[in-house]
């Protein structure tokens, strides 16, 4: 790998940038473009001409960059939630560690791994030589110079644990004031009550009941007792379909109806007269409330309920307490917001989400290990010598310059991002399956699976597929493990630069552009006839961003002391990123729930494993090079850490699970002088009624066709 290939591949990713920023900048300000969704910029002027081409439509506008900058954490707290504020304090957190790493790195590290003669270097041929000249390697064996680079691993893990225990005061602080300064939310007052045992001529409903009143009489409200509504569900979706057809079938006939609209028609089944649509719409609409009607009968309850006490304390004294004998019957967990409850995951029984589990653990590795398939084709093209044995052919070809820097460089990192998109929707539906009762415990899981992949797939198997890939004995002998890593990771420091500047720069563009989503919804503005249909606001995908972020952080960390020059590429984008997902917060997605900053633990716990791998390849590193001593005393280092993250565990981990009984009863007594908490008690009784048995009415004299289908009545 040279630092040519290098160079084209940053050269690329340059232009794609600018080409991203430059349609987007074309496509916001076209005259179509108002059905288009597409990031909103506040205090943007309206274009004083429309459809005329300009020049200064091919200047991407900057002015978001300072509208995003100018707004405080506060103001993104209350637009956003403390869930964005955790993901955009990630690039904070970042960017501090690798402002300081890069400074080491750049000015200390990088000045005497070059001027190190372990490695032949022509000077006069610089671009051309191999990125090792500017790494560990290239310092002599048993050199006292290495002892800087055991000084730069010792400060560096200082720096990063100030930081993280910095970070996790900072969020648990904003976790703790959330919570004081939020109104009363129905999740705070309610637990979900699972395995309530069966009794002869008893619904579960009536079980209920009389468990929490008997046991809970003081502060016991209301529960709601969960049913089978997957079938209603279906019905309603159906319903919705049927009238957006039926709006469809009306708009037409008002107009005269083509050839080609009859001939489509043919392809519809010919259900084109508007009668027939509104008896099937009736005739559905009566199925529903028969199935509504039917959920009285006791078999169509689940073993689960929600549960809603009087106060806070009383939920939280309900919630950490065995509620009977049998430690499998009335379980209770917290509850997930209204609006977050995946309801068709309480039909699930204990058995049924427990084999499920197994079998998503037996999915993601049987993944894990067909990934390997791009991994060892991404190898083979950042070795010319192994992809010319496998392809004579192509000899010829692999011997032009720009040819060969391009595959090298850049072709490699490609391909491998677009196999990793495949990987989070993979991931979301594995969590999905295991029964968890919220969409955001769904993601959360989704989020270690993704990163962990990610760390295996993209990181450890292109370290060890080059080198150490057929050795059983890594895992056999443990202690063999720092020497192998030791002697694979500085060799792939190029691969991984390159691979920042094509998953990293070229995402960040591609997202503050969203190029797919406007093409995509051009395209169907373009062929759909149904001008009414509403956009849906997108939400920030958690479980695919963070573990990017996270996975760069890793290669960061790693690379360190190795080979310092990948860090201002990093750099660049944790800064960019930071202001790119700042105005997306603002003005692009929407949260769909909150889990109040349940994402950094995730985050603290990524980067001690990546402090922990530095300091496992630092003693692999230092034995090699001949220097014992160093490699002897950089021991303790891990296990320093290791004790940080245990007391980081202990201090602040508890305050992510649960809000602590002060802060309850604080929050309590404070509510007690509010004017309407007894207008807040009468909607938390039925707060956490399933939408598909509210009452539904088709709106059959409205005859406009934005109106509804389904009209909630409570």
């Amino acid at each position: 790998m040279i630092l040519s290939a290098l160079l084209t591949s940053v050269g690329i990713n340059l232009g794609l940038c600018f080409l991203f920023f430059t349609l987007y900048s074309v496509l916001r300000k076209q005259p179509w473009n108002s059905a288009v969704y597409a990031p909103r910029q506040i205090g943007d002027e309206e274009e004083e001409e429309d459809g005329f081409f300009n020049f200064d439509m091919l200047l991407p506008s900057a002015g978001w960059v300072r509208r995003a900058w100018q707004v405080s954490e506060d103001e993104l707290l209350c637009r956003s939630g403390l869930d964005a504020v955790v993901f955009i304090r990630i690039f904070v957190f970042s960017s501090r560690v690798f402002a300081i790493g890069g400074a080491i790195g750049i000015f200390v590290l990088l000045p005497v791994n070059y001027l190190g003669n372990q490695l032949s270097i022509d000077f006069y041929d610089l671009p051309n030589k191999n990125l090792e000249t500017f790494s560990i390697s290239n310092v002599n064996d048993g050199s006292n110079w290495l002892w800087v680079h055991f000084s730069a691993a010792y400060i560096f893990t200082g720096v990063v644990c100030y930081l993280l225990y910095y970070e996790y005061n900072h969020i648990s602080l904003r976790r703790i004031a959330s919570f004081h300064s939020s109104p009363p939310q129905p999740r705070h007052y309610t637990i979900v009550v699972r395995g309530i045992p069966s009794s002869e001529g008893r619904s579960f409903s009536e079980a209920v009941q009389a468990f929490f009143t008997d046991n809970h009489p003081s502060t016991y409200l209301s529960h709601m007792v969960v049913h089978r509504t997957s079938k209603i569900r279906s019905l309603i979706k159906d319903a919705e379909k049927l009238y957006r057809t039926l709006a469809r079938a009306k708009s037409q006939s008002s107009q005269q109806i083509n050839k080609k609209d009859r001939l489509l028609g043919l392809f519809q089944g010919r259900d084109t007269d508007v009668s027939h649509y509104e008896q099937k719409l009736e005739d559905l609409e009566r199925n529903v409330r028969t199935e509504q009607h039917s959920l009285t009968e006791i078999h169509q309850e689940v073993p689960a309920a929600f549960v809603s006490f009087k106060s806070r304390f009383g939920a939280a004294v309900a919630l950490h307490m065995q509620q009977g004998l049998d430690p499998t019957e009335w379980l209770t967990e917290e509850a997930p917001e209204p609006r977050d409850i995946h309801w068709s995951s309480f039909s699930s029984s204990f058995m049924k989400r427990w084999i499920s589990r197994i079998v998503v653990v037996v999915a993601c590795v049987a993944l894990t290990i067909l990934f390997l398939i791009p991994v060892v084709l991404v190898q083979g093209l950042a070795n010319l010598e192994q992809l010319e044995t496998w392809f004579p052919f192509l000899k010829g070809i692999l011997d032009l310059t720009i040819v060969s820097q391009i595959v090298t460089g850049y072709l490699p990192s490609l391909i491998l991002q677009l196999f990793l998109y495949l990987v989070p929707p993979v991931m979301l539906m594995l969590s999905s399956m295991e029964g968890y009762l919220s969409s955001s415990s769904t993601e959360k899981s989704a989020c270690t699976k993704v990163l962990w992949f990610t760390i295996w797939n993209i990181f450890f198997a292109n370290v060890l597929s080059g080198s150490a890939f057929y050795q059983v004995n890594i895992f056999l002998e443990p202690k063999n493990i720092p020497k192998i890593l030791a002697e694979a990771v500085p060799g792939q420091a190029t691969f991984f630069i390159s691979y920042v500047v094509t998953s990293g720069w070229t995402k960040l563009s591609s997202e503050i552009s969203q190029l797919t989503s406007l093409l995509w919804s051009y395209v169907t503005g373009v062929f759909s006839s149904n001008d009414d249909e509403e956009i849906e606001v997108p939400k920030l995908p958690y479980h695919s961003e963070i573990p990017r972020i996270l996975f760069f952080g890793l290669l960061g960390t790693t690379y360190f002391f190795l080979a310092p020059l990948i860090l201002p590429f990093l750099l660049i984008y944790f800064c960019i990123g930071y202001i790119t997902f700042r105005n997306q917060l603002l003005n692009v997605y929407e949260p769909k729930y909150e889990t109040n900053g349940r994402f950094w633990p995730i985050v603290h716990g990524s980067t001690i494993f990546s402090l922990i791998l530095m300091h496992v390849i630092a003693i692999g590193i230092f034995g090699l090079k001949k220097l014992p001593l160093a490699s002897t005393l950089t021991v303790p280092l891990p296990i320093l850490t290791l004790l940080f993250n245990e007391y980081c565990r202990r201090r602040f981990v508890p305050l992510f699970q649960y809000y602590p009984t002060e802060s309850i009863v604080k929050k309590d007594k404070e509510d007690q002088n509010r004017p309407n908490m007894a207008e807040f008690y009468d909607k938390l009784v039925t707060a956490y009624r399933d939408p598909a048995l509210l009452p539904v009415q088709y709106a059959r004299n409205n005859s406009s066709l934005s109106s509804p289908l389904l009209q909630s009545q409570v």
